[in-house]
């Protein structure tokens, strides 16, 4: 049995390095690794007796279970009643009600065997590193405007910057457990926090920069067990003057997406153009807004949303850009409009339970800081995603909604496997068996 947990732990182990490393960089990456995970977990069904996988299971876990089967379920409940299925950029997004689904089954698995918690910052890193790589090649060397490594440049800045800010927290992680053998981990994660923001910035994804101080503040919070305050302001300040150089600098293109954005915005308000890049988000939020009151409670309907929006095009309410697009390029909007209040019911469960799971664990970590490192790595997780979303609908992009799953099961399963590693920790489960097995019998 002893080999047996062996190897799925270390199946699991290949892959969570896989999907981290690959998400952004190798095409296919975002769903060929949960598909493999997927496989691996058919193949432990088929030879792992079921009440076996349930054992490791308290109430948390089974809470975020539920809120990605509700987030999952809601979702395939409109695809039932519209008959339409999501489409996605590049007709890619066809499946992506199912992938919650999977999300909670694989979060089960993983919990059951569960990878080393370094795996994380091991996989991280890589994906940094590699997306920095594939930015600063196309930037520099192909003489593209915005780095994107052949998909949306959006997301891919987005889960650049994220994967670059984990890593960081991956340096803080290696400093609190020591250095011995792990001076390379270490190197990786300076490397690939460098890398990570590069990419972000030559992406030219303006929405997810300003996540970048919520992230950093993060770091410093989780920081404070391990740096003195000395050195932690001396960190501090180099990194925000690091970035400000770099975002200076003309060929990172940084000033001059802002300025775009200024100006973009300025069009808007004087009326001179709404057919812009900001013009078309206010004014798909708008259109949003024109449609919600008119179904509040469930929505409009996956495929029935974008033909309403299209009739107002028609009518000359909106302009005809806004039509080019299959979401309203906010999560907030688009779900609430698409699903009415119990999608955005299912959504904000979606983001806050992880996020409270994550925070409450931070807050109680003082006798271990790794512990916290850990926690504040997970609550990044749905803090930047609630950014990113706010001027695009990054879970309905497949890289997105497949990012924002694989980071929240992985960072949770790699915390509450280090809390089951610590002196003095015992599982709920063998408490209660415990329990049951001390009971006195009178008169035995």
């Amino acid at each position: 049995m002893t080999s047996r947990n062996g190897l799925w732990s270390g199946l699991n182990t290949c892959w969570v390095f896989a999907f981290l490393a690959l998400l952004i960089v190798v095409p296919w990456g975002y769903v060929a690794v949960p598909l493999v995970a997927g496989m691996t977990l058919l193949a432990g069904l088929a030879l792992t007796p079921p009440q076996r996988l349930w054992r490791r299971l308290e109430r948390d876990d089974v809470l975020l279970c539920a809120v990605l089967l509700a987030y999952g379920g809601l979702w395939l409940g409109d695809v039932w009643r519209t008959g339409h299925w999501p489409v996605g950029e590049g007709n890619q997004g066809i499946l992506l009600p199912l992938w919650p689904w999977l999300a909670a089954a694989l979060l089960v698995w993983l919990r059951r065997y569960p990878p080393p918690a370094q795996t994380l910052w091991w996989g991280a890193g890589g994906g940094a590193l590699g997306a920095g790589a594939i930015a600063l090649y196309e930037r520099l060397m192909l003489g593209e405007t915005r780095a994107s490594n052949a998909m949306n440049a959006i997301p891919f800045g987005n889960l650049s910057l994220l994967l670059g800010m984990l890593s960081l927290m991956g340096a803080l992680w290696c400093l609190g457990r020591g250095l011995s053998g792990r001076r390379a981990l270490l190197a990786l994660c300076l490397l690939g926090a460098t890398a990570g923001v590069t990419g972000s910035l030559l992406s030219g994804t303006r929405g997810g920069w300003i996540a970048a101080p919520l992230l950093l503040l993060l770091v410093y919070r989780a920081s404070a067990p391990l740096v003195t305050p000395a050195l932690r302001r001396r960190l501090a300040l180099g990194i925000l003057a690091g970035l400000l150089a770099v975002a200076l600098l003309p060929q990172s293109g940084v000033s001059d997406r802002v300025d775009q954005a200024s100006r973009d915005l300025q069009q808007y308000w004087q009326d001179d153009s709404r057919a812009t890049s900001v013009g078309l988000r206010l004014e798909m939020w708008r259109a949003g807004a024109t449609l919600f009151p008119e179904r509040p409670l469930a929505g409009w309907g996956e495929g029935r949303l974008e033909a309403a929006r299209d009739r107002l095009v028609a009518k000359g309410e909106f302009p005809p850009g806004i039509s080019r697009y299959d979401q309203l390029h906010s999560d907030m909007i688009d779900t609430t409009v698409r699903r009415g209040l119990l999608g955005l019911g299912t959504l904000l469960l979606l983001y806050g339970v992880p996020l409270w799971l994550f925070w409450r664990r931070a807050k109680g970590s003082r006798r271990d800081p790794t512990l916290g490192v850990l926690a504040t790595a997970g609550m990044m997780v749905p803090i930047a995603f609630v950014d990113f979303g706010l001027t695009q609908s990054m879970l309905r992009d497949v890289r997105g909604l497949s990012g924002y799953l694989g980071l929240c099961i992985i960072v949770w399963v790699a915390l509450r496997r280090s809390e089951e590693q610590e002196p003095g920790h015992v599982q709920k489960t063998d408490v209660r068996q415990a329990s049951i097995h001390n009971i006195s019998i009178p008169g035995s």
